[in-house]
């Protein structure tokens, strides 16, 4: 093969496999109110299973506001990754997710009890959050100078690492598809047996009452 069809080929494979996976990587842009007992306010995305999680939170200037940054997943566990308080600028936090669902960055600011009130309902901070996951948040680019990868090998690397989340995301779906067959299976087994249970019941009571009629018919004599 030369180099020009190997060339090409790449482009293609590495088109297709772009084109199916789903973007991992978002970024939002929001105002942020601040109270004095402030809820959490959550960014939800999609994760796999040991999935890395790379989140780049810049946070505006405010005075008399404290903003906390926390990350968490909508695992029955409710895990909560990491936790940090009174976060200004720039700040970027790295995790592995421990389990298949959402993981959401949550924000809280709280408003200092010295605030003015006239103030209080115009104090807000703006968040510029980025969160990479999976594949996007590898830095392929210090993996290339750490290991002295030429710009093909460098982008060999980010292949392989789409095709294992491709993999990852297939083999997830598989999996679902196994879990949601056991139970239409299920659920059908169920619906069948109480079919039969109603089936019987109406017989046997249908039984019960000819009995007992006949026997009450025969007690007035109007049957032999």
């Amino acid at each position: 093969m030369s180099g020009r069809a190997f060339t090409t080929l790449f482009a293609v494979i590495l088109f297709t496999c772009l084109a199916l996976l789903p973007g991992p990587a978002s970024a939002i842009k929001f105002q942020l109110q601040a109270y004095r007992y402030p809820q959490s306010k959550c960014i939800w995305n999609p994760i796999h299973n040991n999935a890395l999680i790379i989140v780049t939170a810049n946070v505006g200037p405010g005075e008399g506001q404290q903003v906390d940054i926390e990350i968490v997943d909508s695992s029955p566990q409710k895990n909560v990754y990491l936790s940090k308080r009174a976060i200004n600028g720039e700040t970027r936090l790295a995790v592995t997710s421990h389990a298949e669902g959402e993981v959401g960055v949550c924000f809280k600011n709280t408003l200092d009890s010295s605030y003015s009130p006239e103030k209080a309902s115009k104090a807000a901070r703006i968040i510029d959050l980025d969160v990479d996951i999976g594949a996007d948040a590898v830095d392929y680019n210090a993996i290339a100078n750490q290991e002295s990868l030429s710009g093909l090998e460098t982008e060999m690397r980010k292949l392989e690492g789409i095709v294992k989340e491709i993999v990852d995301e297939m083999a997830y779906l598989k999996k679902r598809e196994l879990r949601f067959t056991d139970t239409n299976t299920s659920t059908n087994n169920r619906v069948q047996n109480f079919a039969w249970l109603t089936i019987l019941s109406l017989a046997g009571l249908g039984a019960w009452q000819i009995m007992h009629l006949r026997s009450f018919f025969k007690r007035k004599y109007l049957i032999d």
